[in-house]
């Protein structure tokens, strides 16, 4: 995997000060996309365990509320399988952090059988907090939304739902 950058201190994409990863490879190439670059697989720099240690640095201060994986698109299956080791850590070495994911797949697409559901999947989602879903639509853009871009995004509060062992559609995060 390869990823275009890495934003050490970041209040947009996510509550409190974050770390924000963008990583490389999308293929919902949405219109109006702010990261178009990141679209190829192959932008930027290797994702290596050196930029492991770098990230875990990042969030070790304790102003730090978390990390956000974004980019191109984490969801990808191939993006999920290089986060996981991430994921793992972070979540061994910093369990107060929170993660965001951004992702223009659906929480559905998510499930088995779905279009982002690979042999990761389960495990990648479980050491994520907070899924913010679809596509970017720019004709439904709205600057006013937090955390998302678009008015079709939702925000789903995936923590909520593993705590709450319930079944059935997606709860939405509230602030």
């Amino acid at each position: 995997m390869y990823y275009g950058r890495i934003k050490p201190f970041t209040i947009e994409n996510g509550p409190g000060v974050r770390v924000s990863l963008f990583v490389s490879g999308c293929t919902h190439r949405c219109k109006g996309c702010f990261s178009q670059e990141t679209w190829d697989f192959s932008y930027g720099e290797p994702f290596t365990e050196k930029t492991q240690e770098r990230l875990l640095e990042l969030l070790s201060p304790p102003y730090i509320a978390g990390l956000t994986l974004l980019g191109g698109d984490p969801g990808e299956p191939e993006n999920q399988e290089a986060l996981l080791p991430l994921l793992m850590r972070v979540r061994g070495e910093l369990p107060q952090k929170d993660v965001w994911l951004y992702s223009g797949y659906r929480y559905e697409d998510f499930l088995p059988g779905g279009r982002a559901a690979c042999g990761v999947t389960d495990s990648f989602l479980a050491l994520c907090d907070v899924l913010v879903d679809g596509p970017f639509v720019e004709s439904q853009k709205d600057l006013t939304l937090a955390f998302r871009g678009s008015g079709n995004q939702r925000i789903i509060d995936l923590k909520r739902m593993r705590e709450s062992g319930k079944d059935g559609g997606p709860f939405l995060w509230q602030p």
